[in-house]
C-alpha cells in the first residue's frame, strides 16, 4: 500500500504561520487548514483591536485565501472548529460565519470556549475541505 502524497499549501494572501506548521496540508484528496487568527497577511499584526467582529472578518478572509490557494471554495469545507475566548461572542461570530459557510450544505462544526488564543485573539477557526 502506498502512502498518500502530502503537500504543503502556502499563500502570501494569508498570514505566515507563527510556529512550525503549514497554512494547510493536502493529503489523500483532503485539505486540512490550520487555525487562523486575525493576523493581517501583509504586516503580521493583529487586526480589530479586540473587536470580535473585525477579527472574525479577518479570520474568514485568511481561511478563504488558503482555500483558494488549494483550489477550494468554502462550499467544499466539510468540518470546522471555532475557538472563542468568550462564548458570549457566539452570536456575533456565528452571523459572520454563516455569510461564508451558510450556503448549500453547511459544514459540521464544533465551537468551544478556550482560556486563551495566540496573540490575544478572540477567535480562531480551522477547517477541513474535500479537494476536487
Amino acid at each position: 500500500m502506498t502512502s498518500p502524497t502530502i503537500e504543503a499549501v502556502t499563500t502570501s494572501a494569508a498570514p505566515a504561520p507563527v510556529g512550525p506548521y503549514n497554512q494547510a496540508v493536502k493529503a489523500g484528496g483532503v485539505l486540512y487548514c490550520s487555525g487562523q487568527i486575525a493576523l493581517d497577511p501583509a504586516t503580521g499584526a493583529m487586526v480589530g483591536n479586540g473587536d470580535v467582529e473585525a477579527e472574525t472578518i479577518q479570520v474568514l478572509s485568511n481561511l478563504k485565501a488558503v482555500l483558494a490557494e488549494a483550489g477550494c471554495t468554502p462550499q467544499q469545507v466539510v468540518r470546522t472548529t471555532v475557538f472563542l475566548a468568550d462564548l458570549g461572542d457566539f452570536a456575533k461570530v456565528n452571523a459572520l460565519y454563516a455569510e461564508v459557510f451558510g450556503a448549500g450544505v453547511s459544514p459540521a462544526r464544533a465551537c468551544v470556549e478556550v482560556a486563551a488564543l495566540p496573540k490575544g485573539a478572540r477567535v480562531e477557526i480551522d477547517c477541513i475541505a474535500v479537494l476536487g
